[in-house]
């Protein structure tokens, strides 16, 4: 897989090499559940085990951040003991993470209304934080209870109380960027979604300006490496102009 790139004259990339930030909507779990006859609990269940394959992979091909919508703002909606379910294999896989965050310093962090959260899993989410800290290198991103409206607007009053009290930047693109949850984490350069679906679902609407987007019918839980592989291939194949256009 290459990894190269080439930059026009003013250092924008034209013809991209390995993405540095992938980001993927977590969809089609229940789906696939109902096809095998299964509960959609099961589904999300073989989801989550999915996302563990698929960040080891990105980790090990040199991708440096991997951004995943797992549980949205409106999923509060679905059926009690699904999000229950959500939330109990959230905490497991969470208690996982943090022993291999320690054995192979990996970073990990939650964005979203952590303050939503049962205690439980606020106190694994800080946990997760305090050993990021500590390392460099591959960062997986879990976005849970979050909503890309929300976070700009809980942005915007973050930078009007930093105003408010005098602590505040002019408001620039860059500055505002540093209220969102994402502050410090580069852009996606690719957005994938498997499932079917073709919209963005309040998925890093600030972030994703100029992602370049992947879609498939490939429901989440089959989502495996070689799928990976040909959302890279596509993107690479992409002629990433920024609004511009190539010299001739």
């Amino acid at each position: 897989m290459s990894t190269a790139n080439t930059t026009n004259p003013a250092g924008e990339r034209e013809t991209p090499g390995l993405p540095r930030h992938i980001a993927i909507i977590l969809d089609g779990n229940g789906r696939w559940a109902k096809r095998r006859g299964l509960p959609r609990t099961a589904g999300h269940a073989a989801g989550a085990e999915n996302f563990r394959k698929i960040a080891t992979y990105c980790k090990n091909i040199g991708v440096e951040y991997l951004t995943v919508y797992a549980f949205s703002t409106e999923n509060w909606k679905r059926p009690e003991d699904e999000v229950r379910t959500i939330m109990r294999l959230l905490g497991r896989y969470l208690h996982e993470a943090i022993d291999t965050m320690e054995k192979d310093h990996i970073r990990m962090k939650v964005l979203g209304d952590v303050q939503g959260l049962s205690p439980e899993l606020q106190a694994l989410v800080a946990r997760t934080d305090e050993i990021s800290e500590r390392y460099e290198g591959f960062q997986a991103n879990i976005c849970l209870n979050y909503g890309g409206r929300s976070e700009i607007v809980q942005a915007a009053r973050r930078y009007a109380a930093a105003l408010a009290a005098g602590q505040a930047e002019e408001l620039t693109e860059e500055v505002f960027g540093g209220y969102l949850y994402s502050a410090g984490i580069p852009d996606p350069d690719l957005l994938i979604r498997p499932g079917g679906e073709q919209r963005v679902s309040n998925f890093l609407l600030w972030q994703c300006a100029y992602a370049e987007f992947y879609f498939t019918d490939v429901l989440w839980p089959d989502f495996d490496t070689a799928e990976l592989d040909k959302a890279i291939a596509a993107y690479q194949a992409r002629d990433r102009r920024y609004g511009g256009v190539k010299n001739p």
